[in-house]
């Protein structure tokens, strides 16, 4: 862990998020990144609210992101719902401060006031594409006063701040994730740190916040990497010691393009939730793109544990090793993983959570007949939202296609003598009083023989016939298991309208 300039200190590190709609995927990578280095070194995880885009301020967003957070189950310390000792911890009640700074900068010299108003800076910005000029503003208003400003066309009165960069030289330093970073000071931009409704930028704000709250680790997206030169910039202006600022690799799509949150939906974290993806799966996802959890049951060396927690991924988090190159995130795989712990959860809890997508799509879970079904698809199940559809067949009848009774290679007339034969056979279960299982497949097997189907294809096409007359559906869970937990009555009545519907089939 890299603890250059604050050896001895309490580590704290913040996630930033703003306010502007849902929460993104990437920032909670950068949520857990956080919460694991605080967890394993003893320190303190800080929300921070940068709300000062009031254009693009979202309502509700700003407590979508506890919840988000908190479904996952990632603990943070202090911030606006919580408090600490730095409140308050929204950019926009910290107003006063930021102005001071600006102020100071400006009159150090570090800054200067820009009074290019919007259409001139377009036509600079154009001017510079079309001589491949690298783009940064030209400092039109640099050494003016705005009287002097006055005297040259495109003017405005609503002035902002910018930092003015070095003209020479590099701006260096040493990212953990990434190693030594150099950028060259005379392609740098005259970042604007105060904006002309007096909210400040990202570029000012992150760094007084992070001074202010005593940040040692400033963990980012790798989207900051080329804003990092104008924070260290006001940082020596300002005579502050910068925290550690590392930048996380962004996380790809399948196809190692960057995330779309038109094509992506899962951009929104909120997705899982709604897809029925458990946090403890996507947390492991996560904590499997950027910590290294050894098997330490297996013997083998560089062997890496499949299922964890927090605990584990805090416990061998190390930030050098997460790497710069992009994270993708599959689907399937999440897909699997998410399968495991269902697999694993007792019957109880698993009817616990799917009971909310059981009850949306108006299935009574109240039903008797809830637990047995549940207990049959379990392994089936990849996300809680299939639930209902998997389970559909147990609560409601399926409309189906007469032709489905017909296995390929069978006449109707023989898929007629099938289907009479189950019948029987049901019927005669059922008034036993003993419907099960195990009671089921003798007598059924016993039809077999006596239609003469004694090959294993034929036994698969005198199951299928009973499969989908049953249930509607060609796969299912066993089928005498899937036929117990209907009951007699239910497949009864269910193979007698199958029987109606291949009687309009033509011999």
């Amino acid at each position: 862990m890299e603890m250059t300039g604050f050896e001895g200190a309490r580590v704290r590190v913040r996630l930033a998020p703003s306010p502007t709609g849902f929460v993104h995927i990437g920032n909670v990578l950068v949520a857990l990144v956080d919460a694991a280095i605080a967890r394993k070194y003893g320190g303190t995880f800080v929300i921070r609210i940068e709300d000062t885009d009031q254009k693009r301020f979202f309502e509700g967003a700003e407590q979508l992101i506890y919840d988000s957070l908190a479904w996952l189950g990632i603990e943070w310390h202090e911030g606006p719902d919580r408090g600490g000792p730095f409140a308050p911890y929204r950019q926009s009640e910290r107003l006063p401060r930021y102005h001071g700074v600006a102020e100071q900068l400006v009159d150090q010299g570090d800054a200067y006031r820009c009074w290019c108003s919007p259409e001139r800076l377009d036509g600079m910005r154009k001017a510079q594409q079309a001589h491949r000029l690298p783009p940064k503003y030209d400092r039109m208003c640099l050494g003016k006063s705005e009287t002097e400003r006055q005297a040259f066309g495109g003017y405005t009165e609503r002035s902002v701040i910018r930092l003015r960069m070095p003209d020479t030289g590099h701006t260096t330093f040493s990212d953990p994730i990434r190693g030594e970073m150099s950028f060259e000071n005379a392609l740098l931009d005259d970042r604007v740190l105060l904006k002309s409704d007096g909210f400040p930028t990202y570029n000012l704000a992150v760094v007084v916040d992070d001074h202010d709250m005593k940040i040692t680790h400033a963990i980012r997206g790798e989207e900051w990497l080329p804003s990092t030169p104008a924070h260290l910039r006001v940082y020596v202006a300002l005579g502050w010691k910068p925290p550690v600022i590392a930048h996380t690799p962004l996380l790809l799509n399948a196809d190692r393009g960057k995330i779309s949150k038109r094509k992506h939906p899962w951009a929104n974290i909120g997705w899982f939730q709604d897809q029925g993806f458990l946090p403890e799966a996507v947390l492991n996802y996560l904590g499997n793109l950027i910590a290294f959890v050894p098997d330490t049951e297996n013997p083998q060396h560089g062997v890496a544990r499949e299922l964890f927690g927090f605990s584990e991924i805090s416990e061998h988090f190390e930030l050098g090793s997460i790497g710069p190159s992009g994270k993708v995130v599959d689907l399937d795989r999440l897909d699997w993983l998410n399968g495991q712990y269902i697999r694993r959860m007792t019957l109880d809890e698993l009817a616990r959570r799917v009971g909310p997508f059981m009850i949306a799509a108006g299935l009574d879970i109240g039903n008797p007949i809830f637990m047995g079904a549940l207990a049959l698809e379990q392994e089936r199940l990849k996300r809680l939202s299939e639930a209902p559809a998997v389970l559909s067949i147990f609560f409601k009848e399926e409309v189906y296609p007469a032709e489905m009774l017909v296995p390929k290679g069978v006449a109707p007339d023989d898929a007629r003598r099938m289907l009479d034969g189950a019948i029987s056979v049901c019927e005669s279960v059922a008034a036993s009083g003993d419907w099960s299982a195990g009671s089921l497949e003798v007598p059924f097997r016993d039809l077999a023989i006596s239609l003469d189907l004694t090959t294993g294809k034929q036994r698969g096409q005198l199951f299928g016939v009973v499969r989908v007359a049953s249930t509607g559906r060609t796969a299912t869970p066993p089928l005498f298991d899937t036929m117990a937990v209907l009951g007699g009555d239910t497949v009864v009545r269910r193979l007698a309208h199958a029987r109606v519907l291949l009687a309009g089939l033509g011999a």
